[in-house]
């Protein structure tokens, strides 16, 4: 009995999500707290990455959102939700690899305009790439795409950093 209240609760959790309407900041103030909760107490690293990429889909709609991690010298593929994806990128390659060598948040406007932008999908028009940072290293990037120009701005990679805080390796 145990075993199906706990498997109840867990497949409540996940339902529950709320999606928030209004400003961005808004929606990020609404969203960071059910993040936290999603995360808190799991110590799967796998699971609590696709939680809040799947989170940050469902609450924005955003054409991509995911992880890449980085395993011997090369950022690798990790959860996230949307199209196929590039599947390994070298340091310094595209925005994500920039992201790395610079370890600083990148806004890109529009990815035709970047100097050597990777292009997973033809359909992403814009990007954010934020590094996840430990004790000065980076140890993967969270990145986001749309199919819109100049979508992202300062609001985002404020949020966006403090969620990717929140990540325990």
């Amino acid at each position: 009995m145990l075993f199906t209240s706990s498997f109840f609760y867990l497949y409540n959790m996940a339902e529950d999500l709320q999606i928030a309407r209004g400003t961005k900041e808004e929606m990020y103030e609404i969203l960071i707290p059910q993040i936290k909760a999603l995360i808190y107490g799991e110590p799967d690293l796998v699971a609590n990455l696709a939680n809040i990429a799947a989170a940050l889909k469902e609450q924005f709609g955003w054409l991509w959102v995911g992880f890449y991690l980085i395993k011997n010298e090369e950022l690798v593929l990790g959860p996230f939700q949307g199209p196929v994806a590039c599947t390994r990128i070298k340091k310094g390659r595209g925005v994500c690899g920039s992201s790395w060598q610079q370890a600083q948040s990148l806004i890109v406007p529009d990815v035709a305009k970047f100097p050597g932008h990777i292009a997973c999908s033809s359909l992403s028009v814009s990007e954010i790439v934020v590094p996840i940072i430990r004790n000065n290293e980076v140890l993967g990037v969270l990145d986001v795409d749309s199919e819109k120009e100049n979508l992202f701005d300062k609001t985002d990679q404020k949020y966006l950093e403090a969620i990717v805080q929140e990540i325990v390796f």
